[in-house]
């Protein structure tokens, strides 16, 4: 029997134009699942699709904005039209913010709660009718590791991470009779093209030294790839992690524990 399979399973993936997002799209489509591409750039988005596709897998791609409600509801629905299943919805999509308390204006504030916070609340609401009336599904929530320790400058991202796990544990227990399970992953830095464009932008010219500087953040010594993100993903949405419901997984290069 092949381990990890999801073959046949219909997947949606938020932010799945870049970085973690694509990395589980893409082994989600490895491993079976018909995938389904959700993401504001619809160049990425598209790329992503193609990827996929001309790889002998099979995706979609849908434009979305997934702090408006309405559009995440439609999208769900032709999903879910297509093959009369969705099975999983992993929340990825996801925006950062820079700044200390003094630092966040209130637009900031607001911008980082809708997409953060409001966009994983729309894609659970959008999907959860069809997982109960379907008898079950899987609901995988990205966080972060500034969940549960205190990371300097990151006021209003820690906030909205926190929301995505404690979010994430309401769900499970809300949940556990109609056999929909939810958990989410915390990780800490991940080398993704977001970071490689942050500190181009703040540290022109140190730009080798702020990645080594970042990487030494980590005590394993290095940030994490997408794909290390993707396989725990892979396991989680998996049948063989159907007894896995209510956990926040660090995936942190010992960040959490080991950091001190």
């Amino acid at each position: 029997m092949e381990l990890f399979s999801l073959k046949d399973k219909t997947c949606a993936v938020t932010g799945a134009g870049s970085g973690i997002g694509r990395a589980i799209a893409e082994q989600f489509a490895y491993r079976g699942a018909l995938v389904h591409i959700l993401e504001l750039d619809s160049f990425a988005g598209a790329g992503v699709r193609d990827a996929i596709v001309s790889r002998g897998g099979r995706a979609f791609f849908h434009q979305v904005h997934v702090e408006e409600q309405k559009d995440m509801t439609r999208v769900m629905m032709e999903i879910a039209s297509g093959t009369g299943r969705l099975d999983i919805l992993v929340n990825c999509a996801g925006i950062a913010h820079v700044g200390k308390l003094e630092d966040t204006a209130e637009q900031d504030f607001d911008r980082l709660f809708q997409v953060n916070v409001k966009g994983v609340y729309n894609g659970m609401l959008a999907v959860i009718g069809q997982m109960k009336a379907q008898g079950g599904g899987v609901i995988l929530n990205i966080a972060s590791v500034a969940s549960r320790v205190g990371i300097a400058d990151r006021f209003a991202y820690s906030m909205t991470k926190g929301a995505v796990v404690t979010m994430t544990l309401s769900v499970a227990r809300d949940y556990l009779s109609e056999k929909i399970r939810c958990n989410c992953i915390s990780p800490a830095r991940v080398h993704t093209p977001f970071v490689d464009g942050f500190i181009a932008k703040n540290y022109p010219g140190k730009e080798q030294e702020m990645f080594r500087k970042l990487e030494a953040s980590q005590p394993i010594g290095r940030m994490a790839r997408p794909e290390e993100v993707a396989w725990l993903a892979v396991y989680l949405c998996s049948d063989e992690a159907s007894f896995i419901t209510g956990c926040d997984y660090p995936i942190d290069g010992g960040f959490i524990n080991l950091n001190n």
